[in-house]
C-alpha cells in the first residue's frame, strides 16, 4: 500500500485466533479467544492510534503553533508514538519517563530526536504525570497533549479500534483491555454500548503496589480523567508475574511476541473464559511488541513455568 506519511499507516490491525491458550474445558464449550494484534503499527503499539489523535487534536485546536514544544508523561509507548509523529511533522518533543523505563524504548525515542526527562522510578507513571504537569505550568513553550485528560484518547478507540473488532468479528461477546490511561477500555465501551450492548468490556488492572509496565492500579492514587469505569463490566486484578508469564506463554503458544501489559490482559481474558457462556467469542488487546522488554528479562523464561501457564487451571485461575 502507498501512504503520504507514516501517520497514514495506522490501524487495520489483524484479529488472530489463539485458542491454543485456552484450557481444554473452555475449548470443549466452544469458546474462542482472539488477539487484536496492535504490534503491527508503526511503533509496535496501540499508542500509535492515540498519539496521532492527540497531535491532530492539538493542531485542530490551534494550540501547536511555531515555537511550541510537545511535552508528555509516558511509560514508553505513547512517548515512542508521539516521537514518531512529531518527527514526521518537524515538531520538537520532550518526554517525561520513569527512570526505570527499558533502554530499548529510551533509545527508540532518542533516535527520533526526543528529549527525555527522568521522573522517580518508585513513583511509576503517576510521578511522570506530576512532573510533566509541573513543567508545563512553569514554561509556556510546552504544549501537552495529556493523554490522561484529553478525550481524543478514548475517542480514537471508539471510532477505529472498536469498529475494526466488530467488523472482523460481529459475533464478539467480550473484549478485554489493559487499564493504563483507560482510553482504550473507555472507547471500546462507548462504541459497543451503542452498537452491540450485549458485549462486555473487562479491564486488566494491577494489584495495588504491583508494577506492570503500561498499566496502573487505581488504588495507587491517580484516576485518569478520560477513564469511565461505569461503562465497564468490571476490573480484574493481576500481578507482575501474571503479566510476564502471560507474555511468555503467548509467544511460545502462538508466535505473538508481546509485552507485559498484553500478558496481563491475556491473564484476565482467560479468567473471563472460565465462566463464559458456551460458544462465547473473547477478544483481548495485544497492545504492544515484546522486543521492547528484553532488557527487563521478558525473554528469560523458564519453559516449565510457561507450560504450567498453558495448562490454565492452576496458574490463571
Amino acid at each position: 500500500m502507498r501512504y503520504e506519511s507514516i501517520g497514514d499507516a495506522i490501524g487495520g490491525t489483524p484479529l488472530v485466533r489463539v485458542d491454543a491458550l485456552l484450557p481444554e474445558a473452555a475449548r470443549a464449550k466452544g469458546i474462542h479467544l482472539y488477539a487484536k494484534v496492535e504490534m503491527l503499527g508503526p511503533t509496535g503499539s496501540i499508542k500509535d492510534r492515540t498519539a496521532k489523535a492527540l497531535i491532530d487534536d492539538l493542531v485542530f485546536k490551534g494550540l501547536l503553533t511555531p515555537g511550541k514544544e510537545l511535552l508528555e508523561p509516558t511509560s514508553g509507548n505513547t512517548g515512542a508514538a508521539l516521537a514518531v509523529h512529531a518527527a514526521a511533522r518537524g515538531i520538537p518533543i520532550t518526554l517525561v519517563m520513569p527512570s526505570n523505563v527499558t533502554e530499548e524504548r529510551r533509545a527508540f525515542v532518542r533516535a527520533l530526536g526526543a528529549t527525555i526527562v527522568d521522573s522517580p522510578a518508585d513513583q511509576g507513571s503517576n510521578g511522570a504525570v506530576l512532573l510533566a504537569r509541573a513543567m508545563a505550568k512553569a514554561d509556556s513553550k510546552y504544549v501537552s497533549p495529556d493523554q490522561y485528560s484529553n478525550q481524543a484518547n478514548p475517542k480514537v478507540h471508539e471510532i477505529t479500534t472498536a469498529p475494526e473488532i466488530f467488523a472482523d468479528l460481529p459475533e464478539v461477546d467480550v473484549v478485554v483491555a489493559g487499564l493504563g490511561t483507560g482510553g482504550t477500555a473507555t472507547g471500546l465501551a462507548r462504541y459497543f454500548a451503542r452498537e452491540k450492548p450485549s458485549v462486555k468490556i473487562w479491564a486488566a488492572e494491577p494489584m495495588p503496589g504491583e508494577k506492570v509496565t503500561g498499566l496502573r492500579s487505581l488504588e495507587d492514587g491517580f484516576t485518569p480523567e478520560v477513564m469511565d469505569t461505569e461503562l465497564l463490566a468490571g476490573r480484574i486484578l493481576v500481578n507482575s508475574r501474571d503479566s510476564i508469564v502471560g507474555a511468555r506463554a503467548l509467544a511460545r503458544a502462538t508466535g505473538i511476541l508481546a509485552g507485559p501489559s498484553t500478558g496481563a490482559t491475556l491473564a484476565v481474558a482467560l479468567r473471563v473464559a472460565r465462566d463464559a457462556e458456551p460458544n462465547s467469542n473473547i477478544v483481548f488487546i495485544a497492545c504492544d511488541a515484546g522486543w521492547k522488554y528484553f532488557s527487563a528479562g521478558l525473554g528469560d523464561g523458564n519453559l516449565d513455568e510457561m507450560e504450567d501457564a498453558l495448562e490454565g487451571d492452576v496458574f490463571w485461575w
